[in-house]
């Protein structure tokens, strides 16, 4: 891994390490428009002082954006924000090649399109590895790994343990939109990049999930102990080998 991307993992790390900035997110997740400070601090029960301070490490982490809004008055215009994979949305070209993409997929029985979608999320997995990555001693460690990816790649994650599971909330999908339409399509490529992630730090044996939408800003992924052997961190078949469609 260069000391650039090393650099910019460890700040998004870092800005998701602190529970306010966690709150704020959470706020402006869940607002339909972006909002300004004094919005934010009376959501948050912050001081405008401090959501100025927080919002500044996150828009330096690149998970914020901010632009000008409209004040009313004269004067400086206000700052309104909002979260920076929200700000991706619309109908841009490469949302339409998504969902072209996916739905040609989507063409053929349920098992093969997610074997095929699951296999393309393996190889993704494998295309952005960045280097050698330290093995997981626990699935606690991998876990924490997985989040990390996660977060980089927009979805606003957080990690919590149910009993014996690990748990990461996926608040914000970049691919939304078309998972919407095609939720077998897309989820089961995030469920491949999952397991990849997974295997690429020697995680311990593990049973994964992903329950696409258990709300509607909420996607769930899951990562349990096995309790007996599973295939869960080898490469999916590709559709077709092993007599299967």
């Amino acid at each position: 891994m260069n000391d650039d991307r090393a650099g910019e993992r460890s700040q998004t790390h870092g800005a998701l390490a602190v529970a306010s900035r966690l709150r704020l997110l959470d706020a402006l997740r869940a607002s339909e428009r972006p909002l300004d400070v004094r919005e934010l601090a009376a959501a948050c029960g912050l001081h405008v002082t401090t959501v100025r301070f927080h919002l500044d490490v996150l828009t330096d982490a690149g998970l914020v954006i901010s632009r000008a809004g409209r004040s009313g008055t004269r004067g400086r215009p206000r700052r309104l924000y909002l979260p920076a994979s929200h700000a991706a949305g619309g109908s841009s070209g490469y949302e339409l090649l998504s969902w072209i993409l996916a739905s040609q997929w989507a063409a053929g029985e349920g098992d093969q399109r997610a074997r095929r979608a699951e296999r393309a999320g393996w190889e993704w997995g494998g295309q952005r590895k960045p280097g050698p990555t330290a093995a997981a001693a626990t699935l606690d460690e991998a876990a924490v790994h997985v989040n990390a990816v996660f977060a980089e790649l927009g979805f606003d994650p957080d990690l919590a343990r149910d009993g014996d599971n690990l748990q990461i909330r996926l608040h914000a999908c970049p691919f939304r939109a078309v998972a919407a339409t095609h939720p077998d399509v897309v989820c089961s490529v995030h469920l491949g990049l999952l397991r990849r992630t997974l295997a690429d730090v020697d995680a311990p044996p593990a049973a994964v999930s992903l329950r696409p939408f258990v709300q509607p800003h909420l996607c769930l992924a899951q990562i349990s102990p096995a309790t007996a052997p599973v295939e869960g961190l080898q490469a999916p078949p590709s559709p077709g080998v092993g007599g299967k469609p």
